[in-house]
Formats: structure tokens, C-alpha cells, sequence
């Protein structure tokens, strides 16, 4: 069971997992998406209480592509990218859910 609380100002998502999705071993998930090169680009979601600074992405390549990866349980996750302070799906996931804000957020299943 999955319970979601939002915030007022939209961008903190809580979620608790069964006590076997907590138990249950951590995979290690990839988020990669371009945004350009010189940017600053961090991933939020259900997982890190949306908050924008916990997780950055890296472009190593120069090329204008951002990677990072976490360490997930298996669950159901909500996130959005952040690129220069301006929140974005990922263009690459085509599962989405509506929050209660009228956008979007991007989902991932982890198994």
C-alpha cells in the first residue's frame, strides 16, 4: 500500500512502502537526461522527499548529458527532474501520474 501526502507548495511527496518493499534488496536505478551543456541538473522525487539538493546529476562526457544513479527498494516512485531551477518530466519515461497541482510527475516501477 502506497500513501501519498503532499505539501502545500507542491513539491514534497512522501511515500511508505510494506514493510517487505523496505526489507527487500536496493537496486541500483539510472536517470539520464539532456539538458545542455553548463547546466545544473538534479533529480527529486517520492524517494528523497522531493527535495532538489539531495541528488545531483553529473554530465562527465561534457556532452550535455546528465547521469546519476540511486539505490532504490522495490516500490512505485514519483520524480521530476530539475534543470536550472525549472522542474521537468523525464521525456524518456512514458509512465506518468497527475499530482494534486495540476502537472505531472514522471513513474517508476522499481522491481
Amino acid at each position: 500500500m502506497v500513501k501519498e501526502i503532499f505539501s502545500a507548495i507542491g513539491k514534497k511527496c512522501t511515500k511508505s512502502t510494506s514493510a517487505a518493499a523496505k526489507t527487500s534488496a536496493k537496486k541500483r536505478v539510472k536517470f539520464e537526461v539532456a539538458a545542455g551543456v553548463g547546466k545544473t541538473v538534479s533529480i527529486a522525487g517520492s524517494f528523497n522527499e522531493w527535495d532538489p539538493t539531495v541528488k545531483y546529476l553529473q554530465d562527465k562526457d561534457g556532452n550535455g548529458i546528465y547521469v546519476g544513479y540511486l539505490m532504490l527498494a522495490p516500490g512505485i516512485y514519483e520524480y521530476k527532474f530539475i534543470i536550472d531551477g525549472e522542474w521537468r518530466l523525464d521525456d524518456k519515461n512514458a509512465n506518468f501520474a497527475p499530482n494534486d497541482f495540476g502537472t505531472l510527475n514522471s513513474v517508476l516501477v522499481v522491481k
